[in-house]
């Protein structure tokens, strides 16, 4: 869960109520939120860098929220705080409207097709007569950098570009060119740069250079200009200098490139309500309604009943709400968890432990007892794992291959639970020895193959009821090193089934 960190005051001050720490607690789990921590920057500074550090930060208190991972609308003070005033009834849920500029002429962002080989989708928008303080500014920039890492994947598919409208020109273009063709001034630098030395410039950049490798290998790079030529950004890297905004601009161009469209306009919108309050030009108005709907409307989802129907509005901010069941959702939100009252089932069952979840929970018990410690590694390994490092052919693991495996390490369905135990005890070799592991879980069989991952010899086959269910033995010294393990490994595998 993403967690959003605000000022205590600021937040009281936008909620028109001071809490205490305990009831602005409750408020949050009545909200569905968490109140994680309650701290200041002087403390995390402290904490984090020592107190030599701290001596200059500040003492202000902040509360540090969890907020569900869904729920963009929640990433900023202004957000939450209309979120939660519209839950408690002081303020009408807001409904948004594009407004046409008083001139009548809309600024246009021009894709060329260029841009399909690198970045080929941008949406735009325009927040007129906006005022900035330094506490609304600064909650500005920190919205799109929380945006960036949660649903922009850090810039891999939605990267946001703000920029001051009054000293641009559009209509602008999106377009791609190849690096050594652009060149401009980037955000707080005092000279040109062309995008090649840019890359090189911003791979010791501690902020930036996490970015690089998105565009780097490109044959084109993304880039946005205004009609007379000035670059506004290269994105996903670095808006230009020309462009950025302060405390006195006025008008925000917003843009947002992106792989995929519809994340693109998610963001815009999260952008443009987020702060259309501070705006002349975005309102918005309330509607009310009666039961259910007024619970929905708590949670901003303008709704009213028309006969045995409920209409119910998803604004631009509730991206979440894909499907009945989420309205559904907030609707009990509003009601209260703890308001739903307690009744006993109408269909009489009789809940019962599935016979092999209560023998592993068994088991499980057991080997904990015995001074083994549990391991729990993923299902999915790589090729090498069940078949070169264990003395085996790929042909003759028959392992369930994925057809598009996303990276190396998961590309077929564990065969065994050994390479993952092996490689968790390489990552902790380090640890004093004896390591004695254990793993209970499931693995993917076409058929059964005897291996020769022990060493001859040395080894046994687990018979019962005249049926091999596993192997127990030392560990072959090739299938040692492949794991980069220095001392000799003994290991049981068995299939637990037969038991039951």
């Amino acid at each position: 869960m993403p967690t959003v960190g605000v000022k205590r005051d600021l937040l009281f001050k936008a909620l028109g109520k001071t809490y205490s720490d305990e009831e602005f607690d409750e408020l949050c789990f009545e909200f569905g939120l968490e109140l994680d921590e309650i701290t200041s920057e002087k403390e995390i500074i402290s904490r984090e860098q020592g107190n030599s550090k701290a001596s200059s930060a500040s003492d202000v208190i902040l509360y540090k929220i969890d907020v569900p991972a869904n729920r963009y609308d929640l990433l900023c003070l202004e957000g939450l705080a209309r979120g939660l005033q519209v839950f408690k009834n002081k303020l009408d849920a807001p409904r948004y409207r594009r407004v046409s500029p008083v001139s009548g002429d809309r600024q246009r962002l021009i894709i060329t097709k260029e841009t399909a080989a690198v970045r080929p989708h941008a949406v735009a928008a325009v927040l007129r007569n906006i005022t900035f303080t330094q506490e609304r500014y600064d909650s500005f920039i920190e919205l799109q950098e929380k945006l960036h890492q949660n649903i922009c994947r850090k810039r891999s598919l939605v990267a946001i570009g703000t920029h001051d409208l009054d000293t641009i020109s559009g209509p602008f273009t999106f377009t791609a060119k190849r690096p050594g063709d652009i060149s401009f001034r980037p955000l707080n630098q005092t000279k040109e740069y062309t995008a090649t030395q840019l890359m090189s410039l911003y791979k010791t950049d501690s902020h930036l250079k996490h970015y690089l490798p998105i565009i780097e290998d490109k044959p084109v790079y993304p880039i946005i200009y205004d009609s007379n030529g000035v670059v506004l950004s290269m994105p996903p890297i670095i808006n230009g200098d020309h462009s950025k905004i302060s405390l006195q601009t006025k008008n925000v161009f917003i843009e947002c490139t992106a792989t995929d469209l519809t994340k693109a306009k998610i963001v815009l919108d999260m952008m443009v309500t987020m702060f259309s309050e501070y705006s002349d030009f975005l309102s918005f108005f309330s509607e009310s309604a009666e039961s259910i709907a007024q619970l929905l409307t708590r949670m901003c989802l303008l709704s009213q009943t028309t006969g045995d129907e409920l209409e119910v509005e998803i604004p631009p901010t509730r991206p979440d709400v894909i499907h009945a069941c989420d309205i559904m959702e907030d609707a009990a939100v509003a009601y209260g968890f703890n308001n739903i009252t307690r009744t006993i089932p109408r269909t009489y069952t009789v809940a019962n432990q599935l016979p092999l979840n209560k023998l592993t929970e068994l088991l499980r018990q057991d080997l904990a007892a015995a001074g083994f410690t549990e391991a729990l590694n993923f299902a999915l390994c790589s090729q090498e794992d069940i078949a070169d490092k264990l003395g085996k052919r790929i042909s003759e693991t028959g392992a369930v291959h994925i057809s598009n495996p996303k990276t190396a390490d998961f590309q077929v369905a564990r065969t065994t639970l050994l390479p993952g135990l092996l490689k968790t005890i390489a990552a902790n070799r380090k640890m004093p020895l004896p390591l004695k592991l254990f793993e209970i879980s499931d693995v993917v069989l076409k058929d059964q193959n005897k291996d020769s991952t022990f060493f001859p010899g040395r080894c046994a086959e687990i018979f019962v009821c005249g049926k091999s269910v596993g192997r127990l033995g030392v560990l072959h010294p090739d299938v040692i090193s492949h794991f980069e393990l220095t001392m000799p490994c003994s290991a049981l595998e068995m299939d637990i089934e037969p038991f039951l």
